[in-house]
């Protein structure tokens, strides 16, 4: 349904847009016959965990497609995260961008080592290299950078600095799955690399996650660390945790892999629309991707720059979410003012001037195979429609606050 008029929109009583919510990451599912032959196929087996054939399967391709030498499948991101510092041995503190999602921090934390938090550079919203080098302190063991978006960080930089300063490298490569950096593929980089599979990734394998590396003892050590430690069926030769990937998960990645052209051709569709039907809005600034490189265009995110638009990132993201658009505000409002992070560091925003500017501006809109064409061109007639009578409605929820302040009075 078209706006016309501002009380049409359904923040101020209007019907919304969308009967049903769309979402930013509405799980992709790819051939749903052919998961539904693996699911058969382990439950005939009656192997459903511990190494299955899935589970090897699913390493194997995707060691193909990363062009990498190991590919640990993980239970889940966060899992793979923590086993990779630990196997790591980071300790003391790593330094990592505040502009991620939680988990980055909490899987410092939680192994009690302090997450530092870093600035981002504004060009390229990823950790800033140069101001990694004036947080390295005596107690710094290492860096994590977050490939944010599937754009890579300034990885030769970030390893210069690593190796000139003793310190290890890990990246949190979640949103960067069958991305590139310079010609080569993500996975390669740093000490590990750490990938989601997560169901709100374009590519999923319902819940999951893998750490990638090149060190042969690096990753004999985090196939040990995943399972209790144990080096054959009877002996436990290092500590460990269970960080094992189930073989439905598997059956659900191996599916989906058979998809990926298709996941990364629809969000690319996509992506070119979003830039087509937006470019010409004054404030509106749509995140761009490198043609050059292998990307998988899985986030459409906007830079919302208020002095232009004249209205705010929130107000329009309140006037999408009233028309059952869930747009998210990827990373708002930083790990730093989340607990327990805004105890420890409560001035931390002090040395975060572009991670708090940008928390305040960026908004990321639905994509993926359930979200359509004419999904796209009614959403955005939507932006444009409240950056076009930006001061109207704000006049009007004024007023509204108003009365509503008068009647609870």
């Amino acid at each position: 349904m078209g706006k016309s008029n501002i009380k049409d929109l359904a923040m101020l009583g209007g019907p919304p847009a969308f009967k049903e919510k769309l979402h930013v990451g509405r799980p992709n599912i790819g051939d749903r016959k052919a998961l539904l032959t693996r699911i058969d196929d382990l439950l005939d087996r009656r192997w459903l965990s511990n190494n299955g054939p899935f589970v090897q399967e699913f390493e194997e391709k995707i060691t193909q497609l990363t062009q990498t030498k190991h590919c640990i499948a993980i239970c889940n991101a966060t899992i793979a995260l923590e086993i990779a510092i630990r196997a790591l041995e980071l300790k003391g503190e790593v330094i990592i961008p505040s502009f991620t999602f939680i988990a980055t921090a909490h899987a410092l934390q939680w192994q009690e080592i302090t997450p530092v938090f870093c600035d981002i550079d504004p060009n390229t919203y990823n950790i800033d290299p140069q101001k990694v080098e004036d947080l390295i302190t005596p107690r710094t063991t290492g860096i994590i950078g977050v490939h944010l978006w599937g754009r890579a960080c300034d990885v030769d930089t970030l390893s210069e600095i690593a190796k000139r300063r003793g310190l290890k490298l890990l990246y949190d490569a979640a949103h960067a799955f069958a991305c590139s950096s310079q010609g080569k593929m993500i996975g390669n980089f740093g000490d590990a690399e750490v990938f989601s599979f997560h169901a709100t990734k374009f590519f999923n394998s319902f819940e999951g996650g893998a750490v990638l590396t090149n060190n042969d003892a690096l990753a004999c050590k985090i196939r040990l660390m995943k399972n209790f430690g144990f080096g054959d069926e009877a002996m436990v030769t290092y500590i460990g945790t269970n960080g094992k990937m189930s073989e439905i998960s598997a059956a659900m990645g191996l599916t989906g892999l058979e998809s990926l052209d298709l996941f990364i051709s629809t969000n690319r569709k996509n992506y070119l629309q979003y830039r087509n039907e937006l470019s010409s809005i004054p404030g509106i600034k749509l995140i761009s991707y490198d043609e050059k490189e292998k990307t998988n265009y899985q986030y459409i995110v906007l830079e919302i720059d208020e002095q232009k638009t004249g209205i705010c990132r929130d107000e329009i993201w309140n006037i999408l979410r009233a028309e059952n658009i869930l747009a998210r505000r990827y990373f708002y409002p930083g790990c730093h003012r989340m607990e327990p992070y805004c105890s420890y560091f409560p001035h931390a925003s002090l040395l975060l001037p572009q991670t708090e500017k940008m928390a305040a501006r960026v908004l990321s809109l639905p994509t993926g195979t359930a979200v359509g064409s004419q999904d796209i061109m009614d959403l955005c007639k939507i932006i444009r429609f409240s950056i076009d009578h930006s001061q109207e409605i704000k006049q009007h929820t004024y007023h509204q606050t108003i009365e509503n302040n008068k009647t609870k009075v």
